[in-house]
């Protein structure tokens, strides 16, 4: 199971989704007021939703099927929870004031490069499997 590219890299987007979020700030706001991704429950949600699609994919390294749609499923989400970030940074509150960009909100657009590129792995394996099956 280690020994594939695809599960280093979806232990790298699980360290990046379940972990990272509490080390990195989401923005900050007016008055040095720092938001994380745990003062809001969507975010939570989203955060531990991705992370564990990627885990249940990482344990199902047999079935690279079911593999390579739980992978677009966590992208899927990924890419609604960067909407999220988008839509949240575009109507600040305010008018004027100004917010800082954290590398929190950068977290799912990493998150959606390894998961494309474990289904690119993945994919691979799939075509070896079925290359090795037809000169049987």
């Amino acid at each position: 199971m280690i020994q594939r590219i695809q599960s280093l890299f979806l232990i790298c987007s699980i360290i990046i989704t379940a972990v990272l979020p509490f080390f990195f700030s989401l923005w900050t706001e007016s008055k040095d007021k720092v938001v994380y991704f745990n003062e809001s429950i969507l975010y939570i949600v989203f955060f531990a939703g991705i992370s564990a699609l990627a885990v249940l994919s990482l344990f199902l390294f047999k079935k690279r099927q079911t593999q390579f749609v739980l992978n677009r499923l966590a992208i899927i989400f990924n890419f609604i929870l960067l909407g999220f970030f988008v839509f949240r940074t575009l109507n600040i509150p305010g008018g004027m004031q100004i917010s800082e960009k954290g590398i929190g909100m950068f977290l799912p657009t990493l998150s959606i490069i390894l998961l494309v590129l474990a289904n690119r792995a993945i994919k691979k394996d799939e075509d070896l499997v079925k290359s090795v099956d037809r000169l049987r």
